[in-house]
């Protein structure tokens, strides 16, 4: 009797982390990562993503797993990454699959990612900023004390009191790097009032200061701290946009639908003359591992989530302080 040939399967499931503490930025407060995984199989290897929904892009997490089990037979049938990109838009549900899909070629070819997406050589260590929530001068004063040990730190902001958080984070902090990360909640007004005392406090980057729909004001703007893209910049196709407004794009896979998409979105912008930044959502090492990829040479690197988590999954990352090494294979990759 003939034994059947293995069929390709793809499963999809939601977890939920705890996070240490608060997590807070100009649009609200979370105390749990929501993640979505999605799996394929192949006979006995399985190759694993790891995405996270975001409503500010109009997701849920039963809106994308029911994104991922739409390309459940696709996948089945051998759907390769260049038709992923085709089956779905870019965003967290194309993300968790591309990323396993990698995952499940590195294991079924016994070689890594790093060496199947044709990279100049193996991924090394990168150190990654720390994020210090959005929240009362007061409170964010101790934060930086607990973290004033870290090289590079990410500044959430809100708006009006700005200058006085920042101003608290580098007097507890006086050796660090910074950046700091609006979120889409400043206006043009504020940015003028704001953005020559970061640049005398030493501030490197200022990620994303006015809503994605109106940045058009920025064409032009002569700022004394870089500006970044993060909301504004998605994937290739909206990277033409952002020239003459900013001179970072902040790469994150959750948006890009991936890393097949990271890896030519940094490309491109290299080419444009944009520095990157290599970001995250909160989520688990599982998430960050294909991103270190993307974020070899990065100009910024900001992939703290595990960091900010209470509990991570196992095996993860290993993080030496602000050292993120690449991740072993029993993880991804």
């Amino acid at each position: 009797m003939a034994v059947p040939a293995p069929r390709r399967t793809l499963t999809v499931r939601r977890e939920t982390f705890p996070i240490r503490g608060v997590f807070r930025i100009s649009r609200g407060a979370r105390t749990e990562a929501e993640v979505v995984v999605a799996e394929v199989r192949d006979d006995q290897v399985v190759g694993r993503g790891e995405c996270v929904p975001y409503r500010r892009y109009g997701e849920t997490v039963e809106g994308v797993v029911a994104d991922i089990e739409s390309v459940a037979e696709a996948v089945a049938a051998g759907l390769d990454w260049e038709g992923l990109a085709r089956a779905l838009p870019p965003g967290a549900a194309r993300n968790a699959v591309d990323c396993a899909l990698w995952d499940l070629a590195a294991k079924l070819t016994g070689r890594p990612v790093w060496q199947l997406a044709d990279m100049d050589g193996p991924p090394g260590p990168v150190t990654t900023a720390f994020t210090i929530s959005v929240d009362t001068v007061e409170a964010m004063a101790a934060a930086t004390r607990a973290a004033a040990y870290r090289p590079l730190l990410k500044v959430k902001l809100t708006g009006e009191g700005d200058l006085e958080r920042v101003r608290a984070v580098r007097e507890n902090a006086p050796r660090s790097r910074l950046v700091v990360d609006a979120n889409e909640a400043w206006t043009v007004e504020l940015l003028d009032r704001f953005a020559p005392a970061l640049a005398e406090l030493g501030v490197e980057l200022i990620e994303q200061p006015l809503p994605a729909g109106a940045d058009d004001a920025l064409l032009g703007y002569r700022c004394p701290v870089p500006l970044g893209a993060d909301e504004s910049c998605h994937d290739r196709s909206t990277l033409e946009q952002l020239r003459g407004k900013y001179q970072v794009v902040n790469v994150k896979l959750d948006k890009t639908g991936g890393l097949t998409e990271a890896l030519a979105l940094k490309r491109a912008a290299e080419q444009a003359g944009f520095d990157v930044m290599v970001g995250c959502m909160v989520g688990t090492s599982l998430a960050m591992a294909p991103a270190l990829l993307a974020a070899q040479g990065a100009r910024f690197v900001d992939l703290d989530g595990p960091l900010l988590l209470a509990r991570d999954r196992e095996p993860g990352l290993r993080y030496e302080g602000s050292t993120v090494h690449p991740a072993d294979p029993a993880l991804w990759g």
